[in-house]
């Protein structure tokens, strides 16, 4: 679990490290039509961040809660998620995380195997849903990675 606990820690770090030094051109460059740009991406990761912190929240705090999901591709559609602030946005998840880190640390195993239910009848344990947000991230910044290779070879 310390092992879990200190990459959920990491990985502000690592996402802002994955945009450091990156012109608002390469923030934005959309590798496809219908392709995310990096800026959109850390949008996304961190309105993934505000329902996934109320989720755990909600496992720890409630008897086996109601998780809702949320539709991404409507997300980044309907909120301009071109026109919002992508610092704002790195600094919300910061926090969000920083957030979570007390109520980590005291964590027992009876918590980790508290269970929240989606509507469709899945069911995740506090450690899943932990499991999760730490893939989560990593799979955007493999994505940030191939976003940055492809303007890269489109400047080429």
């Amino acid at each position: 679990m310390e092992k879990l606990i200190e990459e959920y820690s990491q990985d502000y770090a690592l996402l802002r490290e994955a945009v450091e030094g990156l012109s608002e051109e390469e923030l934005r460059f959309q590798p496809a039509q219908d392709k995310w740009s990096i800026h959109q991406i850390v949008i996304h990761v961190t309105d993934s961040e505000v329902l996934s912190t109320h989720r755990l929240r909600k496992v720890l705090a409630e008897e086996e809660p109601l998780l809702l999901s949320f539709d991404q591709e409507a997300w980044a559609d309907n909120l301009g998620y071109e026109r919002l602030d992508c610092e704002q946005h790195l600094l919300l998840f910061q926090m969000l995380r920083a957030s979570m880190l007390p109520l980590l640390a005291n964590l027992t195993p009876e918590q980790l195997e508290r269970v929240g239910q989606y509507p469709d009848g899945a069911r995740f344990t506090f450690k899943e849903l932990l499991e999760f947000r730490v893939r989560h991230v990593r799979d955007h910044l493999a994505q940030i990675e191939r976003v940055r290779q492809a303007y890269r070879e489109d400047k080429i």
